[in-house]
């Protein structure tokens, strides 16, 4: 069977958002938001296995984003970092590190133990990569603490992340790496990408060739409220990179892109005997849901270019990757989901596997 997973987020239902949205308000206690997270988590769980999907993820339920969940309940921190800007002209703006030591506030191994205890199937788990959290750090400096201690504690926290996520039950741990692509709109000579990568290297090193079999890497032009900030960076300037990633699997945007056929012929290329790619096979941007023919048909194609014991499908990205991204309808989503599922199946069946 060809392999099949989702890369992380699904939309919250109205009820979860309603109760942080109060919560920030203050009219809502800190107890009773737990108890609409924990329904939120039920809910995704159960619907993740009515689709079929026999690989789950949490959700990201409970995480403020994809990417800030490490800096929760932190007092170092000023709200005028990176500004990431979006094609449809709307932004993100990270955190920024005013004081060190750098901690995370919390570790990903209890969103694992939270979703293990909801079912018996495999549960994925994403984290934040080291490379992005490596932007907190402000060009002017800290006081008191170099950047060279800051990427040396960075480095403790991002391999702590992923070892307890490991170690709590994690199947297979996803390295958000958005970024990626992006900072070949940052700086086209690439120096800022092999720098993000020479880094999440030092935190792959860590682990053993076993370990890192169950470690993948997940790229996107990054999508938000039907948005992305660099889509029109030429996937054939990032790939070559990074495969010099020292991870297992590697989760790529494919749906949407244009010209399918160019890119999984690079990749085709560029991949290893012991690497494991997962093709997205649903835009979870796109308002109208796949069918599983349209899956099958492009798993058929990947399957063209890439050896079938090392072809996987996924998704081009979550589907809301930030908590307040209501772009996309929580049934679309659990739909488009189960569209790949059963049209990886139907291309399995097709290929003889």
């Amino acid at each position: 069977m060809i392999p099949t997973e989702p890369i992380g987020s699904i939309p919250r239902p109205p009820a979860l958002l309603e109760a942080i949205a109060s919560q920030h308000a203050g009219t809502l206690g800190q107890e009773a938001l737990n108890r609409a997270y924990s329904e939120a988590l039920s809910d995704t769980i159960q619907r993740f296995e009515q689709t079929g999907s026999p690989v789950l993820t949490d959700g990201e339920q409970t995480k403020p984003s994809f990417a800030t969940y490490p800096l929760s309940g932190l007092h170092n921190l000023a709200s005028d970092g990176v500004t990431i800007p979006f094609s449809d002209g709307h932004t993100r703006q990270l955190p920024k590190l005013i004081a060190g030591p750098f901690r995370y506030g919390i570790h990903a191994d209890g969103y694992v133990h939270a979703a293990r205890a909801l079912t018996h199937l495999p549960i994925k788990q994403a984290v934040i990569s080291a490379s992005a959290m490596s932007l907190l750090y402000p060009p002017a400096g800290i006081p008191g603490y170099s950047q060279e201690q800051f990427l040396a504690d960075l480095i403790d926290e991002a391999e702590a992340d992923i070892r307890g996520a490991l170690h709590a039950g994690a199947a297979t741990v996803q390295i958000d790496f958005t970024e990626g692509r992006l900072s070949l709109k940052l700086d086209p000579t690439g120096g800022l990408l092999r720098s993000f990568i020479a880094l999440n290297n030092q935190v792959l090193e860590r682990f053993t060739a076993e370990e890192r079999g169950r470690i993948g890497v997940h790229v996107c032009p990054g999508g938000d409220r039907d948005a992305t900030h660099s889509a029109d960076v030429n996937y054939s300037a990032l790939l070559p990179d990074l495969f010099q990633l020292k991870a297992g699997r590697f989760y790529l945007q494919l749906a949407s892109e244009p010209d399918k056929s160019s890119v999984l012929r690079m990749i085709g290329q560029l991949l290893q005997p012991h690497h494991l790619i997962f093709v997205g096979v649903i835009d979870p941007i796109h308002p109208t849901v796949e069918t599983a023919s349209e899956v099958c048909a492009r798993v058929l194609e990947a399957a063209e270019f890439l050896p079938l014991n090392q072809l996987g499908t996924t998704d081009d990205c979550g589907f809301s990757p930030f908590a307040d991204d209501t772009s996309t309808a929580r049934d679309t989503a659990f739909q488009k989901i189960q569209a790949r599922v059963e049209g990886t199946r139907m291309a399995g069946s097709r290929l003889g596997v």
